[in-house]
Formats: structure tokens, sequence, C-alpha cells
């Protein structure tokens, strides 16, 4: 866990019980977002560790495409 999160655990820690319940709704959204990044992070790591030979074949397509010029630059304004 880094440093900064947690500072910010410890103190929530100190925060006495209507402090606490005062920030209940945005803490509990906070969590919730935390977990689920969290769980999001878990099913790629599972996808990629169940196909890492399809991958490598997606990348080296890629980058074979790239090299043959059959490519094109992204432009963020057009998506």
């Amino acid at each position: 866990m880094t440093e900064l999160l947690e500072r910010a655990i410890a103190k929530l820690k100190t925060l006495s019980a209507s402090e606490q319940d005062a920030l209940a709704k945005p803490s509990k959204r906070i969590a919730s977002m935390i977990l689920e990044e969290l769980q999001d992070d878990l099913k790629w790591d599972r996808a990629f560790a169940s196909s890492p030979d399809a991958l490598a074949k997606l990348a080296a397509s890629a980058m074979a495409e790239y090299h043959a010029g059959k490519t094109q630059k992204l432009d963020p304004e057009t998506l």
C-alpha cells in the first residue's frame, strides 16, 4: 500500500463516529470505486495470463501492419 493511501486510511480511523457517518456516503462511493478497480485489474490479469500467446500474436500483427505502412495516425478529434 502506498504511503498516501496509508495516511488517508489512518486519518479516517481517527475520526469520531459522527464524523465518519458524515463521510459515509462519499467514503462508500470511493471504497466501491477502489474495489471495482481492483476487480477489473484482476479480470485483466487473469485474461492476459490465460492467453499470453494470443496477446503476443496480436501485438506482432499490429507491428507488422505498422511497418508495412497499413496503419494511420490516431486523431482524437475524429473519435
